[in-house]
């Protein structure tokens, strides 16, 4: 359990000051990952304690595109918290992140709580209330060598914060597959893939989550915002660039990346 507590307060510190203190120890690779999930608690915990608030899930790791990045195979499962997700429009200054990268995101609105094993398809698309274009914000370090998925899970899926477009749609008008999503910088397409890279698609992403939760004793809550994974690898911004994200069928979202 000291090990634990220890690793959240570095985590949490590494978080608010963008570096790591002290000895790279305990080594996280050595604890489980039920023992990551506890982590990751304590360190939502204390930045509740701090005034923030959980707002959310996000799911990470979950196409092939990142997971080759990543050099990892399974998905994990981190937080969402304000004042850390915007609305459309917010300038972001990329230097005020580890390695500052972004990944274009479907953002569910839930519109009822969700528990359970294996819900339905149309189960979860009935809880969806609307669905946004959004671009995840991530410190794209980590810490450790190599990368493990407990370190994943401890930093909270390397998750920065969110940028949610103004766009809203029914998910009723969406196939969960075929929609693609393109990244541009300066209006030059960087990479694009469709929906079903997503675990064969979002809801699957979606169905991931709720298992996950319901296994950890807990529920997706009405309100919450839930971003499923992204098709396409993280890309790194590390000069001002106006990035646009569009998912087909959803919408479109612009920010500004500047050194302030």
């Amino acid at each position: 359990m000291k090990s634990i507590e220890l690793l959240a307060n570095r985590f949490t510190q590494a978080f608010y000051e963008r570096r790591w203190s002290g000895a790279l120890e305990p080594d996280v690779s050595h604890i489980s990952i039920e023992d990551a999930y506890a982590v990751q608690d304590l360190v939502a915990d204390m930045r509740v304690q701090r005034g923030e608030q959980v707002v959310g899930f996000k799911v990470g790791c979950t196409s092939e595109a990142i997971r080759l990045q990543f050099g990892l195979s399974e998905p994990i499962s981190g937080r969402l918290f304000n004042p850390h997700v915007r609305k459309e429009g917010a300038e972001v200054d990329w230097r005020n992140y580890v390695n500052c990268a972004i990944e274009p995101e479907m953002v569910l609105t839930i519109g009822a709580d969700l528990c359970g094993m294996n819900l339905s398809d149309d189960q979860l698309i009935d809880a969806i209330q609307s669905v946004s274009p959004g671009i995840e914000l991530h410190n794209f370090r980590f810490w450790f060598t190599p990368p493990t998925s407990q370190e994943l899970i401890c930093s909270g899926g390397i998750h920065a914060g969110l940028i949610v477009g103004e766009a809203e749609v029914s998910p009723k008008q969406l196939s969960f597959e075929h929609e693609l999503f393109s990244v541009r910088k300066d209006s030059q397409l960087v990479t694009e893939a469709p929906a079903s890279e997503i675990m064969g698609g979002p809801i699957h992403s979606l169905r991931w989550l709720v298992n996950s939760l319901t296994n950890r004793g807990s529920r997706l809550e009405k309100g919450s915002l839930v971003i499923p994974g992204s098709p396409v690898e993280l890309v790194c911004i590390d000069q001002d660039t106006e990035l646009c994200v569009e998912i087909e069928g959803v919408g479109v979202v612009v920010s500004r990346f500047e050194a302030a």
